[in-house]
């Protein structure tokens, strides 16, 4: 396949808005391609090099990229980058001025290949190579292709669709309707690696997906918890149960392999944060086991004090330079909480009961302090529970996780299996909403200077994979927050409303951004709003929240992490009972 096609079709699937349609445009693309030209496509539609687990950063500037396609076009950097600025995006600039190549015939694996060598280069002098490199690769294509490639560096590639796009094209290739979708995500679900998925499904058909099964170093997608207002709505709804404290830490999944002295560590969005970790790596050293997969959170904690520190404290372990000296200042404790994979097999098809049984047995001897299995107390009644729950809100921590005594582990799921019950907010609305910024409107009196007044926020639709708006924040932030928020807020702008975007043109912001960022909104209620899209129907008005303000940064999720839909429903439902 020619690189070009591919551009052609990134250009369809940029102009259009629906999701039927964008699914039907990347199964005719992945239809025509071979089993690696599919995953390959699957990476790039996403703007990745390979699965999002993986580093995929080529850390080459947008400065530097300006004037490398300045010097190209024979243009100052002044009269290119006031084109950029004329046109939203650096990409888009150079389809409006006079490329250097008209190649169409320079191939999907060559480009790629190239770009594979491009993210290898480091070290001193690297940036000149990265730069000649680059330059090479971009005259040697037409001035379409060319523009994807700058924003598949840039890392600006956004083509307004998610993996779950890709699950269902790949369904609509393979059996020309939907009948796949379920045995492609429990795959996916096993195996976050959705080129891999691609490259199976192409090259041994759909019965090679029942064959996909957890492997040490790829990531299992997580297994989530429903919510509930009461500990008697719990028993209520599952009977006796486990119930385990919440933390609010950094969840984490830890790949080992003994045999190869591999610890991975990967964070709630599937990212490798191994190299953040050297003291729990370290800790893991008492383990007497072959391979093993566990989930656990990790949290700062004082010793002197003996007691859990604020996330704020935690979060400031998530780092590239100093990370020996902070793991000193920042000491790290892991506990423990449910156990995937042991010496070479599965365990997630195991009932709660037996799977904490095993956990207990291979980690719960751990002479290292730094690792330690969660506590857990079995609660037969709602009296028990809130109990227990009150004595988790004493210690400072957030509340319960709530599990059934025979669920499975069920990776990439949110359902009953798992319940949180979180304390009580000021204010009617019980749980904090994840929720992602979708642009910023300009500020006013006092924050005028700062350039912002407010922001949109939206939340995730699942089964239409869009970002419907929820609310306008101006409250919650000081002064230098506001203008962090704005600093962060224009590195992902967009010239124009995402097409994953639905929003009232009475409620458009200044400047539209890349949904991306996650953000903690606290609200006194959840309400119904003619003008904000989030569930709204031809029958049913939108969610709004009513006096929405700013609570903090969800580092660790991505913007399809945040709050769906279906959890919005059930908060405004919960809001009302007592």
């Amino acid at each position: 396949m020619k690189f070009h096609v591919l551009a052609e079709t990134l250009v369809a699937l940029e102009k259009e808005s629906s999701r039927t349609k964008m699914t039907e445009l990347l199964a005719d693309l992945l239809s025509r391609a071979t089993p690696h030209e599919a995953q390959i496509i699957s990476y790039l539609t996403l703007g990745t090099l390979r699965a999002q687990y993986k580093a995929n950063q080529f850390n080459f500037a947008e400065k530097s990229m300006l004037k490398l396609l300045a010097h190209l076009e024979g243009l100052t950097l002044s009269e290119f980058t006031h084109t950029v600025r004329e046109r939203g995006d650096v990409g888009i600039a150079i389809l409006h001025s006079q490329w250097p190549s008209q190649e169409k015939n320079v191939t999907l694996l060559e480009v790629y290949h190239q770009l594979e060598q491009l993210q290898t280069l480091s070290g001193t002098g690297s940036q000149e190579e990265k730069a000649t490199l680059l330059a090479a690769i971009l005259q040697s294509v037409d001035a379409l292709s060319a523009s994807f490639i700058i924003r598949i560096v840039l890392g600006t590639m956004r083509l307004g669709f998610s993996d779950m796009t890709l699950v269902d094209a790949l369904s609509w290739m393979a059996k020309g309707d939907k009948s796949l979708k379920k045995d492609l995500e429990q795959a996916y679900n096993l195996c976050a690696d959705i080129g891999y998925i691609a490259f199976l499904l192409k090259d041994q058909g759909p019965q090679a997906l029942s064959t996909v099964h957890p492997t040490i170093g790829i990531p299992i997608r997580l297994a989530a918890a429903d919510r509930a207002e009461s500990p008697r709505a719990i028993i209520e709804k599952i009977g006796p149960c486990y119930a385990q404290p919440k933390l609010d830490g950094f969840r984490l999944q830890i790949h080992i392999d003994t045999k190869n002295k591999r610890i991975w560590f990967y964070s709630r969005n599937l990212h490798d944060m191994s190299s953040m970790f050297p003291d729990l790596h370290e800790a893991f050293q008492c383990m007497h086991v072959d391979t093993l997969i566990v989930e656990g959170e990790a949290i700062v904690y004082d010793e002197e004090t003996e007691s859990f520190l604020p996330f704020q404290e935690t979060v400031k372990r998530k780092r590239k330079h100093d990370i020996e000296e902070v793991a000193q200042s920042l000491p790290l404790r892991l506990f423990l909480f449910d156990i995937l994979y042991l010496n070479g097999k599965a365990v997630i098809g195991m009932p709660h009961t037996e799977r904490r049984a095993l956990l207990e047995q291979t980690c719960g001897l751990c002479s290292d302090k730094r690792i330690n299995v969660i506590e857990e107390k079995y609660c037969t009644n709602p009296k028990e529970l809130a109990d227990y729950f009150n004595e988790q809100i004493t210690r400072g921590l957030e509340g319960l996780v709530v599990k059934r005594p025979d669920a499975l582990y069920q990776p990439g799921k949110r359902n009953s299996n798992w319940i949180k019950l979180k304390r009580h907010e000021e204010g009617h609305l019980r749980d904090t909403i994840d929720a992602v910024i979708l642009g910023y409107y300009s500020g006013m009196g006092k924050r005028a200077s700062f350039k912002i007044g407010a922001f949109l926020v939206g939340i995730y639709n699942p089964e239409k994979d869009r970002f419907e708006t929820l609310a306008k924040v101006g409250t919650g932030l000081k002064d230098d927050e506001w203008i962090e928020l704005k600093k962060t807020c224009d590195e992902i702008r967009v010239a124009e409303k995402p097409h994953n975007v639905v929003c009232a043109s009475e409620l458009a912001p200044d400047v539209w951004t890349n949904p991306s960022t996650v953000v903690v909104i606290l609200a006194d209620e959840i309400t119904q709003s003619p003008l904000h899209t989030a569930g709204k129907t031809e029958n049913h008005l939108g969610f709004a929240l009513r006096f929405p303000r700013f609570m903090g940064y969800a580092i660790d999720k991505t913007a399809i992490q945040a709050t769906s839909i279906d959890e919005l429903k059930k908060l405004y439902k919960l809001q009302y009972t007592s």
